[in-house]
């Protein structure tokens, strides 16, 4: 089965029109992207948007054998002029199946959001799935017979569309994950592709011919991510978008509870209102053992509290205990920690913050804290496979 984007962007295309945004201003080339259509193997286009016929035509291909055309999502926007030579455009039903003169079988996927999602199989069994802008799947409950050979969906809108998949079997570690819809919230260039590769997924440009069932080349996730920063630099916001597209992650909480302290209080509501309500919290400081253990992935935020509670259980923040054993107890425990983010066989993202860019701490004790918090990041960075620097809000890769 073979598939042309026609286009890749949102309904209202990429850049905007009239739209001074940075987004818009810097998708030129490449990455300008028309609204999302498909065409699959010159019989079946799914979605009709201005300017198709043009589209098909830069991509080598005419829409003159097209024997069905089908919408997924309600159209705002200005009539689409319908070219002569194609059949009138329509949507199946929730859960109908329609059986092309192709040999082509779609059906219809319920959505959570207004609009349908399509199943094509192929005369040859490959199959694809393609979702409209803004949703994901509704009433996925049994596990699926088969992961699909290609997905289509709007990762950066709604991410929990593929974690939803993944979490019945419908994306497998083969499954070609591609990003559709993609609208001036998404970050450009190597940013993009970036945060989709931590995905799993990938976007390409408009007119990209794509065989289905072909052996994808799947974008290698990286198991170990450290993600480093000042205060308030968007780090954990950073961390918390690479594991958005996964069903089940455990988020490590290492500063705990702080009894009295409103500030941390709603700190800590905070972040809990940003993750996945399927996400599971652990407040614990144990994360060699939770590394050492087979689980779904973690995120670990953040090594700065789980070193300041190491030293408060050594009493390294006192001169004379330091001295005395604190230091080689202290190190001994971020030795092992090292050794575990080493051998973990879970994916793991791992926050910290950046402490030596700033004013010399005024005591011994915040010296002290500030260069071991610098040793225990470069230990750590030395084992992950993806380091990132994350200042103001924009993450520059160190490593990976």
């Amino acid at each position: 089965m073979e598939l042309t984007l026609l286009g890749t962007g949102a309904p209202d295309g990429l850049p905007r029109p009239s739209c001074p945004c940075a987004a818009c201003a810097t998708a030129r080339g490449p990455w300008a992207r028309a609204a999302t259509a498909l065409l699959i193997d010159d019989a079946l286009l799914l979605d009709l948007t201005p300017g198709a016929v043009f589209a098909a035509a830069r991509a080598g291909h005419s829409l003159s054998a097209v024997r069905q055309v089908l919408l997924t999502h309600p159209h705002d926007g200005p009539a689409v002029e319908l070219p002569p030579t194609l059949p009138p455009a329509g949507r199946v039903p929730d859960g109908q199946v329609l059986t092309l003169i192709s040999g082509h079988r779609v059906r219809a996927v319920p959505m959570d959001a207004p609009g349908t999602g399509y199943e094509v199989g192929s005369p040859d069994s490959e199959r694809l799935l393609y979702l409209p802008p803004g949703a994901a799947p509704a009433g996925l409950d049994g596990r699926a017979e088969r992961p699909y050979d290609l997905v289509l969906c709007d990762v950066i809108g709604r991410p929990d569309a593929v974690a939803r998949l993944r979490a019945v079997g419908a994306v497998g570690p083969a499954t070609e994950v591609i990003a559709v819809h993609l609208d001036h919230d998404a970050p450009p260039g190597a940013a993009l592709e970036r945060l989709l590769a931590a995905a799993g997924a990938r976007a390409v440009p408009d007119g990209t011919t794509l065989t289905v069932g072909e052996y994808p080349v799947v974008p290698d996730v990286p198991r170990r991510v450290l993600v480093t920063g000042g205060a308030r630099s968007g780090k954990s916001v950073e961390a918390e978008r690479r594991l958005e597209t996964f069903p089940e992650v455990v988020y490590v909480a290492t500063g705990g509870r702080r009894e009295g302290d409103p500030e941390w209080a709603a700190r800590v509501g905070l972040h809990r209102e940003r993750r996945p309500g399927a996400w599971r919290t652990e407040e614990t400081c144990e994360v060699a053992e939770l590394l050492g253990a087979d689980g779904p992935p973690l995120l670990v935020d953040c090594l700065s509290l789980w070193l300041t509670d190491a030293m408060d259980r050594v009493d390294a923040w006192e001169d004379v205990r330091w001295r005395e054993g604190g230091q080689e107890a202290l190190r001994a425990r971020a030795r092992e920690l090292v050794a575990a983010v080493r051998g973990t066989r879970r994916q793991v993202v791992l926050v910290t913050n950046e402490v030596g860019a700033g004013v010399v701490p005024a005591t011994p004790a915040g010296r002290r804290f500030r260069d071991e918090l610098g040793r225990l990041n470069a230990a750590v960075a030395a084992e992950c496979e993806e380091v990132l620097l994350v200042v103001a809000g924009q993450a520059v890769v160190l490593r990976g």
